[in-house]
């Protein structure tokens, strides 16, 4: 297969006259809705927070200076709609609090492809549909914009109906921040699939449950759980620091010989092909819409499943273990 090489855009790539004079309405003020709008509204552009109630999130929009709205006026008003609400709720807000209000050449933005690529929104023909992703939490694409970095994105484009898609997708990232590091362009497929596996088979569900057999391994072997929280978890954000500083070479040079030696055998014993084998299956579940189509069910239903989960983590041994030695682990951080 042919190597494809991604063209990195950056400052030079973005022009934030596309957007200037647009007004632009952020739906949403949680993790990356306060960041979104505080970095566009940083970087001169005309932004209103539209929101559907007025609870802790109107409050802390009017204490970081916006005058919030409700969603429906936002949107009347709004020659630009950013999605930055919940996966699951951007349906009902488009139906209800958006769809009505399109006009021809209005934006729709997001930042994640779900709604899209699985179509649980079908926007008019007639609008632009684009997608910038931050490839970091809220907080951090608020904290380095600050401190003079930005987070890397990927953009999409869906639905071209200006011509001019791209570039006000690479104008809103370059608004947030990310042109500064870095932008990719990819399709809302590419990044839908990727980011849920990637948050299903390491970032989210394989690095958790990899962890937790870890320490049950040595708690039902007789070692102290204390101990086996060290050696299994607690460690990990040391190793995975290493990592994303210097790279998986970097890391071994960084450890002893005997656990280089360690790692590299028994790593691919543990994590073999029917490991592989089952990621696999798992990106097949995603791409055919299975993984989809049981997450609305299970969304329609209240989440039972994840209240049953989060219920089960947060008393379990490790999740107790480790609470007992958060007090210890903290006394030894440095002080900033």
């Amino acid at each position: 297969m042919k190597k494809v090489v991604a063209k990195i855009y950056t400052d030079q790539d973005a022009n934030l006259d596309k957007i200037k004079n647009k007004k632009i309405a952020v739906l949403g003020y949680g993790s990356q809705g306060r960041a979104w709008a505080l970095n566009l509204r940083d970087s001169g552009l005309n932004v209103t927070v539209g929101l559907e109630r007025e609870g802790n999130s109107w409050k802390q929009a009017e204490k970081d200076g916006f005058k919030p709205v409700h969603t429906e006026e936002a949107v009347k008003n709004a020659d630009i709609v950013i999605f930055l609400v919940p996966d699951m709720v951007q349906r009902y807000v488009y139906l209800e609090k958006v769809k009505p209000y399109l006009k021809e050449g209005m934006d729709l933005v997001f930042a994640h492809g779900f709604n899209i690529h699985y179509r649980l929104i079908e926007p008019p023909k007639n609008v632009d549909v684009y997608m910038v992703a931050p490839k970091g939490p809220g907080p951090t694409v608020r904290d380095f914009y600050t401190k003079g970095g930005g987070v890397p994105s990927l953009i999409a484009v869906h639905q071209d109906y200006s011509g001019e898609a791209k570039e006000k997708a690479l104008a809103i990232a370059k608004g947030i921040g990310s042109t500064r590091a870095g932008v990719i362009e990819t399709t809302f497929k590419e990044e839908t699939e990727t980011d849920l596996f990637g948050e299903q088979t390491t970032l989210v569900g394989g690095v958790m449950e990899l962890m937790r057999s870890a320490f049950k391994t040595l708690v039902d072997l007789g070692y102290q759980p204390e101990v086996a929280y060290f050696e299994t978890i607690n460690e990990m954000k040391m190793i995975v620091d290493i990592i994303y500083d210097k790279g998986f070479s970097g890391m071994l040079k960084a450890v002893s010989d005997t656990a280089k030696y360690g790692g590299l055998t028994s790593g691919k014993y543990e994590i073999n092909e029917d490991v592989r084998k089952r990621m696999l299956e798992i990106a097949e579940k995603i791409r055919s819409g299975k993984f989809a189509e049981e997450w609305i069910e299970e969304y329609g239903r209240g989440s039972p499943t994840i209240k049953e989960g989060m219920e089960e983590v947060e008393n379990s041994l490790e999740e107790q273990t480790g609470r007992r030695l958060k007090e210890l682990i903290e006394r030894g951080k440095p002080k900033s």
